[in-house]
């Protein structure tokens, strides 16, 4: 059973997955710190900043296929692991990927974040 400390770290991460997959950029800029950092695992920057982050996922939530569904969540202390398959439209087409989030809480907020992806699968066209 998860801890309260353990729960509360989780809710901004589990707030902003909420409002990633219903496309709610609003809501989902709410859980992020004004000067947060966001990478693609281990070290390279990828947005620096609310409004960079904010402006990489007004893209991302024009696929109309976006989905990001929690596999597994673990929280040690300040910080938040999440495995996930996210469905998303390649250039190639519909398809999915494994993603490892890992997010560093502070108070209410995410203020860094790193993401491993992993390969790319696409779905079978539809007969």
């Amino acid at each position: 059973m998860p801890s309260t400390q353990a729960t509360s770290v989780a809710h901004p991460v589990q707030m902003q997955l909420e409002a990633y997959n219903a496309r709610d950029i609003n809501a989902f800029m709410r859980w992020w710190a004004e000067d947060c950092q966001y990478y693609a695992f281990p070290a390279t920057l990828l947005a620096d900043g609310a409004a960079a982050i904010r402006e990489r996922h007004i893209e991302r939530f024009k696929e109309p296929d976006l989905f990001g569904k929690l596999l597994t969540r673990i929280v040690v202390g300040d910080v938040v692991v999440d495995h996930e398959l996210v469905q998303r439209t390649f250039p190639e087409g519909r398809g999915e990927v494994e993603v490892l989030c890992t997010y560093l809480v502070e108070g209410e907020t995410i203020v860094k974040a790193w993401f491993k992806m992993g390969e790319r699968r696409l779905h079978a066209p539809a007969a």
